[in-house]
């Protein structure tokens, strides 16, 4: 039955980010990500009281409690950084980073879990690796230059932006699926997520007023704002699929599938923005997939 929740879970996960992009093309990402963790939080309080579940927080222990928090705080910070990728770059370059995470939740697994690296993974991790660094492509333009001279450098760097925000949401996404793997451990996973969900709501609207941006955000669009709620639903969903399959089933086989959503994402992103890969994104595309289906034969 795991199986099954990965799969729902690369689903939704899929078309979040597309959702989450049409509605950050006027909006801030971080006031964005603010409002769409209150969508999440309803949704995942509604679950936990349909699965009757939430009696079980009294039960809670202290360090199960801690691994929760940190996990939410992991899960905040890959957010803010993947949803300001977003807005920055191409959804088909940004969503190749954010899965890479998976090359570093099977090492980080092993670590901590003892989960086994057999020859087999450690083959499908250099084809995920390798399709992943083929997917990064630099866009062939003229650098703009200002009247000093300087201008070239300035936008270069502005340009390489969405790269770095990429890499750090892998980082911290790897972070929370070992951290949440281990912090809902003994605890129902509806309540597990909402607590969790609870942390990152804490984290996103404190970057909301720390970064003065409270005010953007009765400014946003109404459309944009409609978006941004559908996208919370389709986070809401994955989480709940995801996590109950991470419970049930080993992180290094649940991880990857959870990756498979890039998938959905790619063809999308095509439909919907009208981004086309290229011969050697399709080729990176073909290596993190085969990569990903390496590891679960």
């Amino acid at each position: 039955m795991w199986l099954f929740y990965a799969a729902g879970s690369a689903f939704f996960a899929g078309i979040t980010s597309i959702l989450a992009k049409c509605g950050i093309r006027k909006t801030d990402s971080t006031v964005a990500t603010a409002i769409r963790t209150i969508v999440v939080l309803i949704f995942t309080w509604i679950m936990v009281f349909v699965a009757g579940s939430q009696s079980g927080i009294t039960q809670i222990g202290g360090r199960t409690l801690l691994f929760l928090v940190l996990s939410g705080l992991a899960t905040g910070a890959s957010w803010l950084c993947y949803f300001k990728a977003l807005q920055e770059g191409d959804v088909n370059k940004v969503v190749p980073i954010d899965k890479s995470s998976t090359v570093l939740t099977i090492l980080l697994a092993f670590l901590f879990f003892h989960e086994e690296i057999s020859l087999q993974k450690g083959l499908g991790v250099l084809l995920i690796v390798a399709g992943t660094y083929l997917m990064i492509e630099k866009k062939q333009s003229r650098p703009e230059r200002s009247a000093g001279g300087s201008g070239g450098n300035v936008s270069a760097v502005k340009r390489r932006g969405w790269l770095f925000y990429a890499f750090a949401s892998a980082i911290f996404a790897s972070l929370t699926s070992i951290l949440g793997k281990a912090g809902i451990t003994g605890v129902e996973s509806n309540l597990g997520t909402a607590i969790r969900t609870c942390v990152v709501l804490v984290m996103a609207w404190v970057m909301v007023f720390v970064t003065g941006k409270r005010r953007e955000v009765t400014k946003i669009p109404r459309g944009e704002l409609w978006f941004i709620c559908l996208s919370g639903l389709a986070t809401g969903a994955s989480w709940l699929c995801y996590y109950r399959a991470l419970q049930d089933g080993p992180a290094s086989i649940v991880v990857p599938i959870d990756k498979l959503s890039i998938l959905v994402t790619i063809a999308f992103s095509y439909l919907v923005f009208q981004e086309r890969l290229s011969k050697r994104a399709t080729a990176g595309l073909a290596g993190i997939v085969a990569g990903t289906l390496v590891m679960l034969l």
